[in-house]
């Protein structure tokens, strides 16, 4: 029998087909094809290929654009959006549009070629979400920008069209329609009840137990109620804040613990799927229009990261109803991952 659970976020239905269950020896995931280092942009040795470097992590004395590299942020050659011109926002008839202004950028995460997240050691691990925080701050110095976007794509059916290790931003001048869904539906909960939405799931999430897959003092993984996704998995700070940028120093070990841990397991338990993490953050309050009138998001909004595995693919109905059919339970899910966790060195 199916049951239909809403998304308290989004306010989204889920449809969970539980006789269509897919468990993770049902589930072959695509291979993630790993390409030939021999003619790999990213590889240590080649910086002279890519964009020059906008900022790298390094060891001591090695200078830009050269090897002895950890993490490396590059422009992206073939950026969606560029950072050079005015926006000229402009109606063309009943239609709006403005200039392709934006940044586009590639953090490099490590030389190795066959580096998978899910097995680095948590230093390198929490220096690339450092390097994620540090860009953000950076480019929202820049005002035209009111939404920066980090996420990352692994594998090709996950949008990855290199298979070196690397995570992108892109900073763009509106507010993305899913955000703005998501601050409505905060800021709803917030007049009724004058609690953080994300807080409540949190607290509920933990009250359950049955849901959650990782924790440590500082955030939580676990499968969302109503997951989109089979094994669809958040990962939330216990500390209020509404922007990931905000993020404290003492938390990017304790982010890379929870983030590795929670990819670890969901490559063990699918075979090392295909993927596709983002980072959910509240626009810039002072820029975007939206925000001005939320005067309470900084208390009602919840930065946090989805992981979704691409498992399967979103067909008609999904798209066209807006509905989507999950074959995984959440609990269920939740159960596998942290049998794998439990064989975690």
């Amino acid at each position: 029998m199916s049951i239909l659970r809403k998304d308290p976020v989004s306010s989204g239905w889920v449809i969970m087909a539980e006789d269509r269950a897919i468990r993770p020896h049902d589930t072959k995931s695509p291979e993630v094809v790993r390409s030939d280092s021999a003619n790999c942009p990213f590889c240590e040795g080649k910086e002279g290929v890519t964009p020059p470097e906008i900022v790298a992590y390094r060891g001591a004395g090695s200078p830009p654009n050269g090897p002895k590299w950890r993490v490396r942020t590059i422009p992206n050659k073939f950026a969606a959006l560029r950072i050079e011109g005015d926006l000229e926002r402009r109606g063309e008839g009943m239609y709006d549009a403005m200039n392709g202004i934006g940044a586009h950028e590639v953090i490099i995460e490590t030389p190795n070629h066959m580096g998978r997240m899910g097995e680095y050691p948590v230093e390198s691990l929490a220096e690339i979400l450092r390097m994620y925080r540090d860009r953000v701050r950076d480019l929202y110095q820049d005002e035209r920008f009111r939404y920066i976007q980090v996420f990352r794509n692994y594998g090709s059916i996950a949008g990855a069209s290199l298979s070196h290790p690397h995570s992108q931003l892109i900073a763009i001048p509106i507010t993305p329609r899913w955000v703005k869904e998501e601050l409505i539906c905060s800021k709803e909960h917030w007049q009724t009840k004058e609690r953080c939405i994300f807080c409540d799931i949190l607290r509920q999430e933990e009250s359950d137990a049955e849901r959650v897959v990782f924790k440590n003092d500082r955030f939580v993984s676990f499968a969302p109620y109503a997951s989109k996704f089979p094994f669809e998995t958040w990962i939330l700070p216990r500390r209020h804040n509404s922007e990931f940028r905000n993020i404290e120093d003492s938390e990017l070990r304790p982010l890379a613990e929870a983030l590795g841990g929670t990819l670890w397991a969901l490559q063990q338990a699918l075979d090392d799927p295909p993927f596709n993490y983002i980072i959910h953050s509240a626009p810039r309050i002072s820029m975007d229009r939206y925000a001005k009138s939320a005067l309470s998001i900084d208390k009602d909004y919840h930065w946090h990261i989805e992981i979704i595995p691409r498992t399967t693919r979103m067909a008609g109905f999904e798209w066209g109803t807006g509905f989507y059919i999950n074959p995984t339970m959440p609990e269920a899910a939740a159960e596998y991952l942290r049998t794998a966790l439990k064989d975690r060195a």
